[in-house]
């Protein structure tokens, strides 16, 4: 056989061949076009989240650069800056923080930083400028414009108070500039001019001591190369710089912190076997879903085409060439259905992204543009085109040319004649048809049973959420009260500042419709319990720390007469409607509800799904414990014993010991769990229940943590309205919770899922159908002198067409009964998705088989009938003498 090795005559012919083959070529676009979409809306939403999520992390670690050095001296600095890894770098240099009135609640430092560090902590003014060298310019947040209640004006003045290292001076500066407060930053900045600092630190007598403090000292803010090994490269300058972080009393020691708010960091650092392998199978699925796409397309385009690719073969084409052609094509397609797919699954994923943020905790809403979205989406797209070609080019290489022109859709080696008794039916003609070609048959059907089996999986978990298990695991009463720091994640430990005042209380009963309520008490002094070593090494087991951290605690803690070590208890008081609203595990509340008894619940902790955890408290139902008021501590060395006094001193290790205290025992009469709704928000001590009178009287404090009550139903919603204007604009230091929000929190959550299940959906059924009307094209087209010669001898064109009606029909029924199987199959593997979503009720239901039978019934008549139409234009003659020239 003659070998073409005429690369540019080849290509030539794969484009002409392309050319003759417009249908295939839009259908081929299409489907690529749809893949593209697919994944360019996947990455777009994961990415959206992953950057929403670091701009949250990045806020609430008070920046975006990749680490900082700190506590550096100027030379440390023109040392490190030097560094090839470090790409740019930001200076701070924290002149002191004010802490009185109006700053006792609001961390302010007032500090230098240059143009690259104020924009990385997000302290650029967006009015004015930054504060300029040689003048009293000073540039802040509206925050501390407003506590100083100063206008926010270029040229205003203010005054500030503040300490330096200890030493109280009162500044007046300009303002240069000012930016939005973002309550998500850890801190509020008053930044002035380098020369300030200096002046300043000579006006108060202030020597900065180098590494050995933070005032007056320097952070340098860096970007490194990458996010993804921050701590690696850190430690690798500080070691090629001549400096080390391991050990603080050695020479040339210089800390540094990582910005925990870069996700590739986290990743890469705690990548694991399993999480390998779960982005291994999620991506192999992501192929596999676009490989359904394209594959039947370029296998049934290759089937279609076969007699031309013998025909070449005759004429000394290799094997190795027509694959060469099928990938050029491939390309080709691609060069067209990518790009468009691209655009469209941004526009999608961009709807979709801030839909699925709104329902998720703690991050910003983002939607990405990175240039992975497109890069990433493009490669895979790519490679899922060259995937599903790689069978069908074989196939098409490997066809021989005597095989080639005899070819007929179903033809192969080692097919069996088979004799049928049966008398002709169109239906019968139709069923055998579909065997012809198992492979075309197959895909088609598994593509339009996924989209089946995918709206149905949708409905079924959408129909599963269940409101009441949401609501009622969110809040156990109508309505909570509270400060607004106590419904937020990482907000401030109960303390006398953050109580419910009885003034609000009674502005709630006043408004009527407040069926029951209770208050629940919060401790705000201290209260110790005495526990065995071991189960206060196993409490504290999972938290983080240096080595040997925990066995110095140990040495540090207090012990009493029997050895025991001292360990914070943490205490409600609740009235009898708060006391109502408790779990029981073991015992009985009875005792509680007496004025002044000294029975007691112990607490447990509890999962997701309302499983008590009883490993998770040392108390048992019976025992007598004893708990310590203390009202005074005292700091001694817990070496010599040698007492501090009652300040404990900064620089020395100390042991705390009760120097002023009570001694009170209890009975546990109940062990229980305490609702989310009105626990305190935070764990990390053993909890136990009083009921209100005992706590006020034991703790000799009666300040109110949350106040929960019930409405009538008429009257929810003018309390629902009430709480609303009056936590906002009359006390807006507080805030509810309420059945309400909770529910319409649970229908963000149901539409998020309903959304994004239904676009996948779509997306997919819409590929059954372009497949499905794919089969049904090319087998009307390569079967077209077939149907012909049918004619010739008598078959009339009603019943050809009703024998590709019967087709269409046996593709929808059997996508149809497939579906509604698998469906079944998965009922048993449906009860665990309650252990995924503790909110979720399993629930049987095939409706959406059901609305989808007729419609893909519909199809399987329609689109047959469509494309015979077009395909017997011709005369009978003309169709007869197509595949002879």
């Amino acid at each position: 056989m003659i070998r073409v090795s005429n690369r540019r005559r080849v290509r030539r012919l794969g484009r002409q061949a392309m050319g003759a083959a417009k249908t295939r070529n839009v259908i081929a676009v299409v489907a690529i076009a749809l893949t593209t979409v697919l994944f360019t809306s996947l990455f777009t939403i994961v990415l959206s989240i992953n950057d929403g999520f670091q701009e949250a992390n990045f806020r609430q670690a008070g920046g975006y650069a990749h680490g900082t050095f700190k506590s550096l001296t100027l030379d440390q600095v023109d040392a490190l800056k030097e560094d090839p890894l470090v790409e740019d770098y930001g200076l701070r240099r924290v002149l002191g923080l004010p802490t009185q009135e109006p700053f006792q609640k609001t961390h302010v430092e007032v500090a230098y930083s240059d143009a690259n560090n104020a924009q990385w902590t997000y302290a650029t003014p967006t009015t004015g400028t930054l504060p300029q060298e040689g003048t009293d310019q000073a540039a802040t947040d509206t925050r501390v414009l407003e506590l100083l209640g100063v206008t926010p004006e270029v040229g205003a003045r203010f005054t500030l108070t503040f300490d330096v290292d200890g030493q109280a001076t009162t500044q007046t500066f300009t303002l240069s500039g000012w930016w939005e407060y973002d309550a998500a930053t850890p801190a509020s900045y008053v930044l002035v001019p380098n020369s300030r600092v200096e002046a300043v630190f000579q006006e108060v007598g202030f020597t900065p001591q180098g590494s050995n403090g933070t005032i007056g000292t320097w952070s340098m803010d860096v970007m490194l190369p990458n996010s993804l090994h921050i701590d690696g490269d850190m430690g690798e300058i500080l070691a090629h710089c001549g400096f080390q972080s391991d050990d603080p009393s050695g020479a040339n020691y210089v800390q540094y912190g990582v910005n925990w708010g870069y996700t590739g960091s986290q990743l890469t650092e705690n990548m694991d076997p399993i999480t390998v392998l779960l982005v291994v199978v999620v991506l192999v699925l992501i192929l596999l879903t676009g490989y359904l796409i394209i594959y039947n397309v370029f296998q049934i385009s290759v089937a279609n085409d076969i007699r031309f690719y013998g025909l070449l073969k005759t004429i000394g084409t290799t094997g190795g060439q027509i694959k060469a052609m099928l990938r050029q094509q491939a390309l080709l397609l691609s060069c067209v259905g990518i790009p468009v797919g691209l655009v469209l699954g941004w526009l999608v994923g961009s709807q979709l992204a801030p839909a699925v943020i709104a329902q998720l905790d703690g991050v910003s809403d983002v939607v990405s543009v990175s240039p992975v979205i497109f890069l990433g989406s493009a490669a895979f797209a790519l490679l899922t085109v060259f995937l599903s070609c790689a069978r069908p080019g074989r196939m098409a290489a490997k066809v021989s040319p005597v095989e080639a022109v005899r070819y007929t859709e179903g033809s192969g080696k080692g097919r069996k004649e088979r004799k049928s008794r049966k008398g002709f039916s169109l239906a019968g003609m139709a069923w055998a048809n579909l065997g012809r070609s198992k492979g075309k048959t197959v895909i088609t059907v598994l593509s339009l049973t996924l989209a089946v089996v995918l709206l149905n999986l949708t409905v079924t978990v959408a129909q599963g959420f269940d409101l009441e298990k949401y609501v009622s695991r969110q809040i156990c009463t109508d309505f909570t009260l509270a400060d607004a720091s106590h419904f937020q994640t990482g907000g401030e430990i109960f303390n006398p500042d953050v109580a419910v005042p009885q003034e609000a209380i009674d502005a709630v009963q006043t408004q009527g419709g407040v069926t029951e309520g209770g208050k629940v008490y919060g401790r705000t002094s201290t209260v110790l319990e005495y526990v065995p070593e071991d189960y206060f090494r196993a409490a504290r087991a999972h938290f983080p720390g240096p080595e040997g951290w925990l066995d110095q605690l140990v040495s540090l803690t207090n012990r009493n007469e029997a050895g025991l070590l001292a360990d914070t208890a943490q205490l409600y008081g609740m009235e009898a409607f708060t006391l109502d609203q408790l779990t029981v595990l073991e015992g009985d509340l009875s005792a509680l509800y007496e004025p002044g008894s000294h029975a007691i619940a112990a607490v447990y902790t509890d999962d997701d799904y309302g499983n008590p955890r009883m490993d998770s408290h040392w108390a048992r139902l019976g025992d007598t414990i004893t708990l310590r008021y203390v009202e005074e501590m005292e700091y001694v060395d817990p070496d010599t014993g040698e007492s501090y006094g009652t300040v404990p001193p900064e620089d020395e290790n100390y042991r705390e010991v009760p120097k002023t205290y009570r001694d009170v025992t209890y009975t546990v009469v109940a062990l229980v769990t305490v609702p989310s709704s009105l626990d305190y928000g935070y764990y990390g001590s053993d909890e136990f229940v009083l009921n209100s009178e005992t706590f006020c009287q034991d703790t000799g404090t009666d300040c109110v943590m949350s106040y929960a009550f019930d409405t009538t139903d008429e009257s929810n919603a003018a309390m629902e309205a009430f709480l609303q204007d009056y936590t906002e604009n009359q006390n807006p230091q507080l805030d509810y919770e309420s059945q309400g929000t909770f529910a319409a929190e649970f229908s963000g959550v149901l539409g998020m899922f309903l959304l994004l299940g239904g676009a996948l959906s779509f997306i997919v059924g819409l590929v059954g159908v372009l497949n499905f009307f794919n089969a049904i094209l090319t087998g009307i087209l390569a079967r077209r002198r077939e149907f012909a010669v049918l004619q010739s001898i008598g078959m009339t064109g009603r019943q050809l067409k009703g024998m590709l009606i019967w087709e269409g029909v046996f593709y929808a029924l059997s996508a149809v009964v497939f579906g509604a199987g698998l469906v079944l199959a998965m009922a048993p593997l449906m009860g665990s998705v309650e252990t995924l979503l503790w909110f979720f009720t399993y629930h049987l239901t095939l409706v959406p088989v059901g609305i989808l039978a007729p419609i893909f019934l519909l199809l399987g008549c329609l689109i047959p009938l469509g494309v015979y139409r077009s395909a017997t234009r011709a005369s009978l003659v003309e169709r007869l003498r197509a595949t002879e020239d």
